[in-house]
């Protein structure tokens, strides 16, 4: 982005309009981990003082239908939702960011792996949301504009129904909390995260992947109802 902003238009106009509040690691603890121990962790690395089991999943732990369906209350799950909601501090940051800023933020990008699909609220239930033709339409163009990299096609739709019900998630909170666009991004798997990946194996996940966020941050600029 920033390289491009003398050189396009189109990122001149979203930078200029917008501001970009980024977070490059949700749950360092839990990523570092999943480099030195095992790459498939997804939870943090916070301790249980009943069982030898570590952390919680962290898109469980939200404030919202917490420890419903698709979510476990088991410590040792890699689902478990935590011993209440906000329980780890990385949630709890972030919650108390958005909630601080929720009245001016627009949309909501949460990224993880791997699948290869653009998912948006609801995850806890089988329901449309009320500015479902606006999401779904910002989600429609995003893939395509994803696609029209490497001809990678990523499904999308709300979560429930396209990947499988789940609770607590950040995506949910933060729609529920007034933010209109929230999507998560399930990225494609490209390659063994345990070693450092040659500079080819990632770029194009990256270059894709940045069409779908510009053209949803375009998508924003031009106000649908």
């Amino acid at each position: 982005a920033l390289q491009t902003y003398q050189t396009d238009p189109a990122m001149r106009k979203m930078l200029t309009q917008l501001y970009f509040y980024i977070m490059p690691v949700f749950n360092v603890d839990g990523y570092h981990f999943s480099w030195t121990n095992d790459r498939f962790w997804r939870k943090t690395r916070s301790k249980n003082t009943r069982f030898r089991c570590h952390g919680v999943d962290a898109n469980r732990n939200w404030k919202v239908k917490w420890c419903d369906e698709g979510a476990s209350f088991h410590p040792c799950d890699d689902t478990y939702c935590g011993p209440f909601p906000e329980s780890e501090p990385e949630v709890k940051a972030v919650a108390h960011f958005l909630r601080k800023h929720r009245k001016q933020i627009k949309a909501y990008l949460s990224f993880h792996a791997y699948a290869q699909m653009l998912l948006y609220p609801y995850s806890y239930k089988y329901a449309t949301i009320p500015n479902f033709s606006c999401v779904e339409s910002a989600a429609y163009n995003a893939v395509n504009a994803l696609q029209s990299a490497y001809g990678i096609r990523y499904r999308y739709g709300p979560a429930s129904s396209t990947l499988y019900v789940s609770s607590g998630s950040s995506m949910d909170w933060a729609y529920k909390n007034g933010i209109p666009y929230a999507f998560a991004f399930e990225l494609r798997d490209t390659g063994h995260f345990g070693f450092l990946l040659p500079e080819t194996l990632i770029k194009p996940t990256c270059i894709e992947t940045m069409l779908a966020v510009k053209n949803i941050t375009l998508h924003l600029l031009k106000k649908c109802h």
